[in-house]
């Protein structure tokens, strides 16, 4: 009754179930090992039987440990150091342990792991087996019982935290070997625990006793600190996991006396009104500006410019009735005006004065046509932003190398790689959601629109050419795809799948884009496992 009521035999107790669970792994995975050579039918049986033998195993050599510590007559002495048959199983176990320790933290340190071997898979005899984990018990049961002598003066206490360890292991055997193989620290830690425990009980061996409570203060830091490190280590994780562009966005919030969305949303218990807004919602496409202005400098001028293809220009050389049309049916203020081909510029007109051109005079008068603004397709975005500001709202052309246009830009271009799309009346959106988890994308969709919209990153790569999800498409395939063609993305625990819908000419027109359910790493792996 007295030990129940003493807290430092409650300390000593649970130290030393935590040691006795750590130290039982090593026994617990060759004993799946040496099971796994039985057929499956056999398998769990074995192991029930090889921790049942180990149980016994340690109980027995707890029981012969503690009666070897209580012969304490004087063997022989070495100048004024006296020797008993205590002190040298004292140093025999601590020595024991500091080589066992050290071994174990050079194996942690240096990476290497128990060989299970790969032969052809032959099933051996049960009790052959059987007899393999007893030997293996003995031997994995010398660094736990020394321990439990080490860090407990009562045998009682040490029995307790034995069977304790040995019931936890057998219930909970494939979750715990999990987490100490997901947690290599924690086993480096209880190493380090097993070092000083054989340090403590050599000293002892040598006349010099030290205070368990000095271990239990020294462990009980440690597993505080340890503690402290596993939970920031799993905050790392997460943090790690979300997109940068999105941790910086959240990051440039807190600086301004924003709170990230997550934050917003937690105390909100009633549905959105009129008059309080879903704020996560907003959060979200405040991020996406912030990150937009974040990477605005990073994105090449392809990436924001309207493509050739998709320019309306006027051609000097269609009928008045055939400027007139695209002028009405053009919901822009400002064209290209070319003679013959869009690379012929010769001005850039404003709408209003051409169709007043095309009223009074019956052709475009060339007198009233702006100098065109061309800009090189390697200027940057902050260089562009300049001539933009210069250009009082007129278009800018890109040219390439060759002189060939490639595309125009616009201010509203450039607000929309901070801000999302602002689509003209003759255009759609370029993402549609399509239901749950399921888009329609356009192949000329920007490829940093698409990241935000999907809350993923790493389809943009600045080291490729592309910009759009067309282009991120023709990479992955090597070669123009055909309608249903589709492959997977994986990123940040979210996979999807890119099916390409539509094609106009050599050109991927339309891509459906779903979202799929994260894969079961554990049914995963079982399901790679030999039968």
């Amino acid at each position: 009754m007295e030990l129940l009521l003493d807290p430092a035999v409650w300390v000593g107790l649970l130290t030393l179930v935590v040691l006795e669970i750590v130290l039982g792994i090593d026994n617990l995975i060759f004993i799946a090992i040496l099971a796994d050579k039985l057929p499956p039918a056999q398998r769990d049986k074995a192991r029930i039987i090889g921790l049942s033998l180990a149980l016994f195993m340690r109980l027995g050599l707890l029981s012969v440990m503690s009666w070897l510590v209580t012969l304490t007559a004087p063997l022989f002495s070495v100048g004024p150091l006296t020797f008993s048959g205590r002190d040298l199983i004292l140093m025999i176990g601590g020595f024991f342990l500091l080589f066992k320790g050290t071994m174990e933290l050079h194996e942690r340190v240096e990476g290497k792991r128990h060989d299970t071997g790969g032969g052809p898979r032959v099933y051996a005899s049960f009790w052959v087996i059987v007899t393999q984990i007893v030997v293996l018990d003995a031997v994995f049961s010398l660094d736990a019982v020394i321990t439990a002598v080490g860090m407990v003066d009562h045998l009682p206490v040490m029995m307790a935290a034995v069977v304790i360890a040995m019931v936890v292991m057998l219930l909970a055997s494939k979750p715990l070997t999990r987490f100490v193989n997901a947690h290599p620290t924690v086993v480096v830690l209880c190493l380090g625990f097993l070092l000083m425990i054989g340090f403590s009980l050599v000293a002892e061996g040598f006349g010099f006793k030290v205070p368990k409570g000095y271990l239990y203060a020294a462990i009980g830091f440690s597993v505080v600190i340890e503690a402290l490190n596993q939970v920031a280590r799993r905050n790392l994780v997460k943090m790690e996991a979300r997109p940068m562009r999105e941790r910086t966005a959240e990051a440039v919030l807190r600086m301004l006396g924003k709170r990230p969305p997550e934050e917003v949303a937690a105390p909100q218990a009633e549905p959105a009104t009129p008059e309080t807004p879903a704020l996560p919602t907003f959060g979200i496409e405040e991020r996406n500006m912030v990150s937009g202005v974040l990477t605005l400098a990073e994105r090449t001028i392809h990436s924001i410019m309207t493509p050739r293809i998709d320019v309306t220009w006027i051609n000097l050389d269609d009928e008045p009735a055939e400027i007139r049309r695209i002028l009405a049916e053009s919901p822009h203020t400002f064209f290209p005006v070319c003679r013959g081909s869009l690379d012929e510029v010769v001005g850039v007109g404003r709408a209003k004065d051409l169709v007043a051109d095309l009223i009074t005079d019956g052709r475009i008068s060339r007198a009233k046509l702006r100098e065109p603004i061309i800009v090189h397709d390697s200027t940057n975005i902050i260089r562009l932003m300049d001539t933009l500001k210069r250009s009082r709202g007129q278009l800018v052309l890109v040219a390439d190398e060759f002189g060939a246009i490639e595309g125009l830009v616009t201010p509203i271009d450039v607000f929309e790689a901070i801000a999302g799309e602002f689509p003209d009346e003759d255009e759609t959106p370029d993402i549609v959601p399509d239901g749950d988890n399921r888009w329609k994308v356009d192949g000329a969709a920007d490829l940093h629109h698409v990241e935000q919209v999907l809350e993923t990153e790493g389809l943009v790569d600045e080291d490729q050419e592309y910009t759009t999800l067309a282009g991120y498409l023709l990479e992955r395939f090597g070669q123009l795809p055909q309608p249903g063609d589709a492959c997977e993305y994986d990123a940040h625990h979210h996979r999807y799948r890119f099916e390409v819908l539509k094609l106009e000419g050599r050109r991927i027109a339309s891509v459906l884009v779903d979202r799929l359910p994260p894969l079961d790493e554990d049914a995963e792996a079982q399901a790679q496992q030999p039968d």
